[in-house]
């Protein structure tokens, strides 16, 4: 799908809820699949990922239904079916690797594949861990699709090199169904979904620092209230913070600290950015964000902040062709490893539109502020956040933009453009 997009000569004006959390809802499913009894999880993703994550449970013999268009009740035994087939993940890095950790101490044997942007992305990460604990799985390559033997895991103390939620939840997942104690160290703190959503579903499990601890767990069913997703929020914050005369507040988001890093890079910037009705909700901070049209100020975007911002990273790219000065953004190489080369892929487009865009080993250096120009195509890369990233850069480009494959954002965020379309006067 071809999208033709025009500079927006009026602000954004308005206020708008955000679908909900797309790393939430994974887990819900996951954990309410585990849990023996009925769950409830309200306001579930309607994104192509959550959805791979919910058919695949089903495969595994839990039941779920839609109570109605955004609550999904998940009734389980508590204790998992062997597949008739292989287990498809779609497109979703979080489904396959969060999934092996599960699947690693089942007794039945299980295969997981995924589509073609999936099986090029790593699972060395997760298998070598796995292993170490016991677990049988085969790989071409520590590429999917994965095979895996279900086994006896013992719990293991794992020190992990890479900061990143997906291999400490795998990590944390299969600990689950482990004997002894299972202890994940990573060198800065990654989201923590898994580990707020175990706890409140009654896992024996305790965070000191960089440290997580579990032992092996029986889940109990709860009332899952998924708030929106700070990933898809940020679209909107850039959008706002770089087209003039805008001011919008955007409902019900989640602020999880491991997850605000997009927010202290406005505030660096100097952007006009205010949290309002701030509460907990299912375990998670939530609350309203005021965010208006900013004369923005360059920054360095390095080190601990980065697992707090990962996936924001393409957007803030374009953020940073509007701030006066050279933005740098460092210590960001796994974006290497996403659905596309994301280093690689923002530099060639946002380049293509006008932006001043140096690529390095680890990130990236941008140089504002740019008039960005627009009037040819780009890609996508079969990428849902270079889509969106690149929407939001049209929104001031000079001439129509033409940003092919755009029908990747039904990945994660299907109401995307709907929503946008709300807050245009």
């Amino acid at each position: 799908m071809q999208k033709i997009v025009e500079k927006l000569q009026n602000g954004l004006k308005g206020c708008v809820e955000i679908p909900s959390d797309k790393s939430i809802s994974h887990r819900a499913v996951m954990l309410s699949s585990l849990a023996k009894g009925k769950s409830l999880i309200r306001n579930f993703s309607n994104g192509e990922d959550p959805i791979s994550t919910l058919k695949l449970f089903e495969q595994l013999g839990v039941k779920a239904k839609y109570i109605d268009e955004k609550t999904l009740e998940i009734v389980s035994e508590g204790k998992l079916s062997a597949p008739l087939k292989a287990l498809d993940c779609g497109n979703s890095g979080t489904t396959m690797r969060l999934v092996s950790g599960i699947l690693a101490g089942q007794k039945f044997n299980s295969t997981l594949i995924g589509d073609e942007s999936l099986s090029k992305r790593p699972m060395k990460r997760i298998i070598e861990p796995l292993k170490l604990m016991g677990a049988d799985i085969k790989s071409t390559d520590f590429h999917a699709p994965l095979e895996i033997k279900g086994a006896h895991l013992n719990g293991i103390d794992y020190v992990s090199k890479l900061s990143s939620a997906q291999v400490k939840s795998c990590i944390l997942l299969a600990g689950l169904f482990a004997d002894g104690i299972t202890k994940f160290t990573e060198p800065f703190i990654s989201r923590n979904h898994t580990e707020i959503m175990l706890k409140y579903m009654g896992a024996d499990i305790i965070t000191e620092g960089k440290t997580v601890s579990i032992k092996k767990s029986a889940l109990l069913p709860q009332e899952i209230n998924i708030c929106g997703d700070i990933s898809s929020v940020a679209y909107f914050i850039v959008a706002a913070l770089i087209v003039p005369n805008s001011e919008i507040i955007l409902k019900n988001v989640g602020l999880n600290p491991t997850r605000t890093g997009i927010l202290d890079v406005v505030k660096a910037m100097e952007g006009n950015i205010e949290i309002l009705d701030k509460k907990n909700i299912s375990g998670e901070d939530v609350g309203d964000i005021k965010v208006s049209y900013s004369e923005l100020k360059s920054c360095i975007i390095q080190g601990e902040l980065i697992p707090r911002l990962i996936d924001e990273l393409p957007v803030i790219a374009v953020l940073a062709t509007q701030a006066q000065g050279v933005t740098t953004i460092k210590d960001a190489e796994d974006l290497r490893n996403k659905e596309s080369d994301r280093i690689k892929s923002v530099v060639t487009e946002l380049k293509k539109i006008g932006a001043e865009i140096e690529e390095t080993p680890d990130g990236f250096k941008i140089t504002g502020k740019k008039q960005l120009k627009g009037g040819c195509e780009v890609e996508t890369y079969h990428d849902h956040r270079l889509a969106m990233s690149l929407y939001v850069a049209s929104l001031i480009c000079e001439r129509p933009l033409i940003i092919n494959d755009f029908n990747w954002v039904n990945i994660s965020f299907p109401e995307f453009e709907k929503l946008f379309n709300t807050l245009i006067n």
